[in-house]
């Protein structure tokens, strides 16, 4: 069972890899809408997540390599673990990485799953906004780790 869960990882982050270069650029349906978090912080529009989306994808380098290497062998060892994010939403995102000594924003198109290798054993903050709602969650990450997001 873990072997077709892994396989069918790598097959849908190669998928994903493939198709990163022509995206469809169409705008969300819906209107922007600023949402403030639960913490009162102060959050981007659906249009201004657009444009930062669009903004990275010329400059981000998928890890898609990594990953799957991380997943596929025995990694117990490594010093770094992967996270992967299943966007199941109608809107693209930009999902921010942060902790004490890492900081990284990965560009998550609609109806795709995007990765990061991140070093084990530290506490991360996982934020971005999903069409007009905001995603966060602080996790303390020890092992490969996926999400799945949905609006």
């Amino acid at each position: 069972m873990k072997k077709l869960l892994l396989f069918s990882l790598f097959i849908i982050l190669f998928l994903n890899s493939c198709g990163t270069v022509s995206q469809n650029t169409k705008q969300p349906t819906r209107r922007p809408s600023p949402t403030p978090s639960n913490i009162g912080t102060k959050t981007n529009s659906v249009t201004q997540t657009e444009r930062e989306y669009q903004a990275l994808l010329k400059t981000y380098k998928p890890e898609t390599a990594e990953v799957l290497n991380s997943l596929l062998n025995d990694s117990s060892n490594s010093p770094t673990v992967s996270i992967s994010v299943e966007n199941n939403s109608n809107c693209n995102m930009v999902l921010t990485i942060s902790s004490k000594n890492y900081f990284k924003k990965i560009p998550i198109a609609a109806h795709k799953t995007g990765a990061a290798m991140v070093p084990k054993d530290q506490n991360y903050n996982l934020s971005g906004m999903l069409c007009s709602s905001v995603y966060e969650k602080t996790k303390f990450i020890t092992n490969s780790f996926s999400i799945k997001l949905s609006n």
